[in-house]
């Protein structure tokens, strides 16, 4: 179409549609956020229209633009949009379960390809972040399809998105990237649960957007024909689109337009008749006249003839390209033979080292992987031999330097896992696992097998003191539903996480590390290393020849410690157990007959590991003992922190003989 003729009229009616039917949801729901969907009713229906890339018949076409609401409060407003474009699976009946358990139109959008909902979104920002990572995904794909792939990513942020730190990192590393198939529509309503954001912000917030990189304009949020010049100018330009639509929340509401008092609350039937008669809106509540629901449900066929012909033309490349890279089953092979190899490695090696050997296998058969670190790339261990920088100039490489960034890294690898068939993995210091956690809990809530790659797990980091070395870390990641947390002891349990965790297909995985040179302990012990023994969550690794007394369980760097307690005991004719613990989370998805089989026993219970015991009282029950550490670690050799807290052989000794002999 040519500028300035959009029919205000026709799309008022259009618009109004999609404003009422948001506040009828709401209305029902005596729940929600009718504000957001009231103002920004005007721009979303102007992108559908007019530019978005779509076919309801195909929610999961490969080459559609993504449509991502970071500000999910307004989740309203996306499940009218879908309905009135007619998706599959909406209904009126859907809407008018808004917020209702076992409904498809949750309280905040929950990651659903299939129903439209691109990614989970509500804690503000994380959506912001997640196109960010479709972005690079689609610039990969595109590099690598010259003519398959080529789609935008459409971002609809509020002031709250903004003020959040996470959006910042994302888009500082979104402009650096030179992400020009990124636009951001800001509802710039100005306008806070609080009150005036004013009362909270006095940032030149274009002006430090721009600063990023980013090409930034400033549009009237209810006129149509200024959305669709801003519109039409993001598609050609050469930096990430940032377009501040000023809106008023609660637009047509004669009480509260412009007010805080329309963002969280039910306006009321008696407020919501107003608005009828303000926007001369005749209709009854969940009616939509049939001329207006047929152009709503027409806006896709503009797209109709691409769609038929990526159908035709592209599909096949597009699938084989994916195929042909995943290499899944060459790459557990390859993965078997080094497992194998290691019979005969007997050096003391860091976990992360040995991780770093398994990363140089997996991406040298597979083109699917996308590592990253939060600028600790060689302490992490997460470049492979063959690596390859992801750039503004090429996008056809393997990694990407996110910069001290760990919020937003781990939100962009959970927009890479979605928006292709391309897996991420990222690094950084198991300490600053704080600095990302509600991105990785938005990873389990979506069931993305995303890769954490987390090194200096315990006060074994030695020197650098306690502000880096974790104590609370591992039990609070363990705290976290649908997330593995792995903390192999040696070369061959390293292995067999990574094993584990490139087969995942709706799991996170969380493998952590260490700094410090450990012993092999898997190849000197009489035990099936052509199982994968990681795969029980918890196995016996060593038993005494006497009579079991005493059962250790143990996890990572602490294995060896609880190995060497176990031959101190067995001089005194004390037998013991020592069971592996690399991954709790498997262990409970056991038989309840292996479980037993561990765990059911009248042996004294002895845990050993270098964090709290907050996630250990399942294995050992009240009358057991835990060896680790309850207060925040030292600087000094790791050795001599390691005696500070007690977790010698020596000192584990002598306290078991204290247990089991108290008059001694």
């Amino acid at each position: 179409m040519k500028k300035n003729i959009i029919q205000q009229d026709l799309h008022n009616k259009l618009s109004n549609a999609l404003r009422i039917l948001s506040i009828e949801m709401v209305e029902e729901a005596k729940s929600g956020h009718p504000g957001m969907p009231m103002g920004f009713a005007d721009v979303a229906t102007v992108l559908f229209q007019y530019f978005l890339k779509f076919n309801p018949n195909d929610p999961i076409w490969a080459n559609r633009d993504r449509f991502i609401l970071s500000a999910g409060h307004g989740s309203a407003l996306l499940y009218s949009l879908l309905f009135l474009t007619g998706y599959n699976g909406y209904k009126l009946s859907d809407l008018k379960k808004f917020r209702k358990i076992g409904s498809i139109t949750p309280g905040h959008p929950e990651y659903d390809p299939k129903l439209g909902i691109e990614t989970t979104t509500g804690p503000l920002g994380q959506g912001l972040a997640n196109g960010i990572g479709m972005a690079i995904s689609e610039k990969k794909m595109k590099s690598k399809l010259s003519g398959v792939i080529n789609h935008k990513i459409y971002i609809v942020v509020g002031d709250g998105c903004l003020m959040e730190g996470i959006s910042h990192e994302a888009m500082s590393l979104a402009g650096h990237l030179g992400l020009n198939n990124i636009v951001v529509l800001f509802d710039d309503n100005k306008i806070s649960i609080d009150g005036p954001t004013s009362l909270a912000v006095s940032d030149m917030t274009l002006a430090s957007i721009s600063s990023y990189n980013w090409n930034v304009i400033s549009v009237d949020g209810h006129s149509p024909n200024a959305i669709w010049k801003a519109l039409d100018s993001a598609q050609k330009s050469d930096k990430p689109m940032f377009i501040a639509c000023r809106t008023k929340i609660g637009y047509g509401s004669p009480n509260f337009e412009n007010s805080e008092e329309s963002h969280g609350k039910c306006l009321g039937m008696e407020e919501i008749n107003l608005i009828k008669k303000k926007l001369n809106w005749t209709y009854d509540n969940f009616v939509i006249p049939d001329p207006i629901l047929k152009i709503w449900r027409n806006f896709y066929k503009r797209n109709l003839d691409e769609y038929l012909d990526w159908e035709n033309n592209c599909k096949k490349s597009y699938l084989e390209y994916h195929q042909n890279n995943d290499n899944l089953n060459i790459v557990m092979s390859d993965i078997k033979k080094f497992k194998k190899d290691l019979d005969t490695f007997h050096n003391s090696e860091a976990t992360r080292k040995s991780s770093n050997k398994i990363i140089n296998i997996v991406c040298a058969k597979s083109d699917n992987y996308i590592g990253g670190s939060a600028d600790l790339s060689g302490s992490n261990g997460t470049k492979s031999n063959n690596y390859k920088i992801i750039s503004k100039d090429d996008f056809t490489g393997n990694y990407i330097h996110y910069g001290v960034r760990e919020h937003a890294m781990v939100a962009i690898m959970n927009g890479i896992n979605i928006h292709d068939k391309f897996k991420s993995f990222g690094g950084t210091f198991l300490v600053f696992s704080d600095y990302l956690r509600p991105s990785i809990r938005l990873a389990s809530l979506m069931k993305l097998p995303i890769i954490l790659v987390f090194t200096h797990d315990s006060i074994g980091v030695g020197e650098d003191g306690p502000t880096h070395q974790p104590v609370e870390h591992l039990s609070s990641l363990r705290a976290i539903p649908n997330l593995n947390l792995f903390r192999p002891a040696d070369a061959i349990e390293t292995a067999e996480c990574w094993e584990l965790m490139i087969k995942q297909t709706s799991t996170p995985s969380a493998i952590c590390l260490s700094r410090q040179n450990l012993p092999q302990l898997r190849n000197k012990i009489n035990i099936n290393n052509v199982k994968n023994l990681v795969g029980f969550g918890a196995y016996i690794l060593y038993q005494s020849r006497e009579a079991n007394s005493i059962s250790i369980f143990a996890s990572g760097s602490e294995l060896s410690i609880a190995m060497d307690v176990a031959k101190n005991l067995e001089k005194k004719q004390i037998g013991c157990k020592v069971i592996s613990v690399p991954c709790q989370e498997i262990f409970w998805e056991q038989s309840l007959e292996y479980q037993m089989a561990i765990l059911c026993n009248n042996t004294l219970k002895i845990a050993i590991e270098a964090g709290n015991d907050q996630s250990w009282s399942k294995f050992i029950g009240p009358h057991g003992a835990f060896f680790g550490v309850e207060n925040f670690g030292k600087s000094g050799k790791n050795s001599d922190v390691y005696s500070h807290f007690g977790l010698t052989v020596e000192k584990i000794t002598k306290k078991i003989l204290k247990i089991i002999n108290p008059a001694n």
